[in-house]
């Protein structure tokens, strides 16, 4: 089976020659080719570069376009920094009050640098990988997107003060989240990865009423345009873990810290958990054998539709060997 045979296979609970390795690569992709992680994330084919490299040397089953959270932020308008070495941040929230919401606008995926980079991305791996491997976008879900525009501190504040006011937010946040997904399947993504990592950050209630129907509307619409949805929130949402089964994602990451056995037992035979090993503890600090004992670990908690990564990004410091040792023990497990 190829890559793209793999992992749809998998997705459907079907058999497989062995379990797909979606690990996610971004600081480590670019290290490893010899880029600067400036490089990568402002030049497409810097990140393609890294992308098909660390596929072919790493027995990945995923080519993803995931850099860093600030590409629509950038698009709305704000000034973005961008270390040498770093993610890029903002220099200062765009929305320094709430009020300043009725400036916003939409932006046009197309017409906005960083964002139209991600689907020349796009593009371009898709004609490289052909029928070979599934070309995974990705974009910022509402929850987060607000917190890159507003500030992580303030946006808590503002969901407990001005709950309305934080709703027209993540309405427009939505809209060009849509806008930018269906740019992406457009350009040649099967699936769509979405990043709401600020959603781990608040509880049950509060993620019910500020981001669950915007994930869920989000994950609809990817859904009309025939795409899949990858729903990727970091951290602890144990406590959330049902609730995001029901956004209607196809796959569901689990970092580290969830318990992946439950995560499975939601999931059901219908969407896939994805994880969900320590990448700090397993993949950069641990040894070869570290790496395979916690492969599979991972794979006698799972289902017939899951699949196997690192439960956030591999660190840019991972030996090699130890990346390598994730498509090994899948393989020793396939016999």
């Amino acid at each position: 089976m190829n890559s793209y045979e793999r992992l749809f296979a998998r997705m459907q609970g079907k058999p497989v020659d062995r379990v797909p390795n979606n690990c996610i690569i971004m600081g480590f992709g670019a290290k490893y080719i010899g880029a600067s992680y400036r490089e990568f994330v402002t030049d497409y084919r810097v990140l393609a570069e890294a992308a098909l490299r660390c596929r072919e040397d790493f027995d990945l089953d995923i080519l993803s376009v995931i850099s860093d959270p600030m590409r629509e932020a950038e698009a709305f308008g704000s000034e973005i920094v961008f270390p040498e070495n770093g993610v890029p941040y903002a220099a200062r929230p765009l929305l320094q009050e709430l009020s300043d919401i009725s400036k916003l606008k939409v932006f046009s995926p197309e017409a906005s640098r960083r964002t139209n980079d991600r689907l020349m991305a796009v593009r371009y791996l898709s004609e490289q990988a052909g029928s070979e491997c599934a070309v995974q976008g990705w974009v910022e879900g509402a929850f987060a997107e607000a917190c890159d525009l507003r500030d992580l501190y303030n946006m808590m504040i503002d969901v407990m003060l001005e709950p309305d006011a934080v709703k027209d937010l993540l309405e427009i946040c939505t809209e060009g989240a849509i806008r930018f997904a269906l740019a992406q399947i457009k350009a040649g993504a099967r699936i769509i990865g979405i990043g709401d990592a600020a959603a781990s950050l608040i509880g049950p209630q509060m993620y019910m009423e500020f981001a669950f129907p915007y994930e869920k509307r989000l994950i609809d619409e990817i859904h009309k345009a025939g795409g899949k949805a990858k729903l990727h929130i970091c951290g602890n949402i144990n406590k959330i873990l049902d609730m995001v089964v029901e956004t209607g994602a196809d796959m569901i990451d689990c970092d580290w810290m969830v318990d992946f056995k439950r995560a499975n037992e939601l999931c059901g035979t219908t969407i896939s958990a994805c994880g969900n090993f320590d990448p700090v503890a397993v993949l950069l600090e641990g040894k070869v054998e570290t790496v395979k004992n916690a492969v599979n670990t991972c794979l006698a908690q799972s289902s017939p539709t899951s699949i196997i990564a690192a439960g956030c990004e591999v660190p840019p410091d991972t030996p090699a060997e130890n990346l390598k040792a994730v498509s090994q023990a899948l393989w020793e497990a396939a016999g």
